[in-house]
C-alpha cells in the first residue's frame, strides 16, 4: 500500500512539474506581449539641439576680409511631426535663439546720427580687433530623414530646410592702441534674416550648414570710397549636437 502511495505521490509530483514546465513558455510570452505594449508606435524625434559654428561672409565688398575666428552658438528645441507610417520621414518646426560674431575688415562708425563704412587696411590702422555681433530668435523648419526606430537612439539622420531668424540686437566691437569704437543697435541690419540649412550624422552629433539667402545689411549701407552695398550673407559651418 505504502509502494502504491509513494508511487502515486512521485507520479503526482513529476506531472505538476512537467505541468508548471510547460506554463513557464505561456507566462514569458506574456511578459513578451506585455513588454511589446509598452513600446511607443506613435514616438516622435522632439529634440533640444545645441550647436557651435564657424561663421564666414559671402558676397564681401572689395577689400574686406576676415580675420580671426568667427564664431556661432545656436540653442533651441525642434517638434517632429513625422508624415509616414514608418515615422523615419518628417517635418520640424522649432523655436531657438542664436547668437554670432563676425571678425572683419570693416569698420562701422557713427558720426552724429550717420553710420558710415570703411575698409581697414593694416599699413594705415593697427588694431587689435574688430568685429559685429547679431543676437537673434530663430524659426527652424526642417524636412527631416532618419534610420530611427522607437527603441533605437543612435541612428542615422539627414535634416534639411528653412531656417528665418529674427535679430533683436547688434552690436560692433572695434578696439586699437589709440581707442575703441562700440556701437549698439545698429540700424542698417536686416531684422529678418534666412537661409537653407543641410545638416548629416550619426547619433547626437552632426555636421551642420548654414547659407544666407538675404544680405545681412540693408541696401543704404554702403561703403565709404567705392560707393558698394555692403550687403554680404552670412555662411556658417559647424556641428549641432541633438539631445531627444
Amino acid at each position: 500500500m505504502k509502494k502504491s502511495f509513494y508511487l502515486v505521490f512521485i507520479c503526482t509530483l513529476m506531472a505538476c512539474f512537467a505541468f508548471c514546465q510547460n506554463k513557464k513558455p505561456p507566462i514569458a510570452e506574456a511578459v513578451k506581449n506585455d513588454t511589446i505594449k509598452v513600446i511607443d508606435t506613435e514616438y516622435r524625434e522632439d529634440q533640444f539641439y545645441a550647436g557651435i559654428t564657424y561663421n564666414l561672409l559671402g558676397a564681401k565688398p572689395s577689400g574686406v576680409s576676415q580675420s580671426g575666428f568667427s564664431s556661432g552658438y545656436h540653442f533651441g528645441f525642434i517638434r517632429d511631426f513625422p508624415i509616414n507610417q514608418r515615422r523615419n520621414v518628417a517635418i520640424g518646426v522649432g523655436l531657438g535663439v542664436t547668437s554670432n560674431s563676425y571678425n572683419n575688415t570693416l569698420l562701422i562708425s557713427k558720426a552724429g546720427s550717420k553710420l558710415s563704412y570703411n575698409v581697414l587696411n593694416d599699413e594705415d590702422v593697427s588694431y587689435d580687433k574688430n568685429k559685429f555681433t547679431n543676437y537673434a530668435f530663430e524659426l527652424p523648419i526642417e524636412f527631416r530623414w532618419r534610420t530611427s526606430t522607437a527603441t533605437s537612439y543612435d541612428f542615422w539622420r539627414i535634416y534639411t530646410g528653412l531656417k528665418i531668424g529674427y535679430v533683436v540686437y547688434s552690436s560692433t566691437k572695434f578696439q586699437s592702441g589709440e581707442g575703441d569704437i562700440q556701437l549698439s543697435g545698429v540700424e542698417d541690419i536686416n531684422r529678418f534674416q534666412y537661409g537653407l540649412t543641410f545638416s548629416a550624422g550619426y547619433s547626437n552629433i552632426s555636421f551642420y550648414i548654414y547659407y544666407g539667402l538675404n544680405k545681412m545689411f540693408k541696401p543704404e549701407a554702403i561703403v565709404s570710397g567705392s560707393q558698394e552695398p555692403v550687403g554680404m550673407n552670412a555662411i556658417k559651418i559647424g556641428l549641432m549636437f541633438y539631445i531627444l
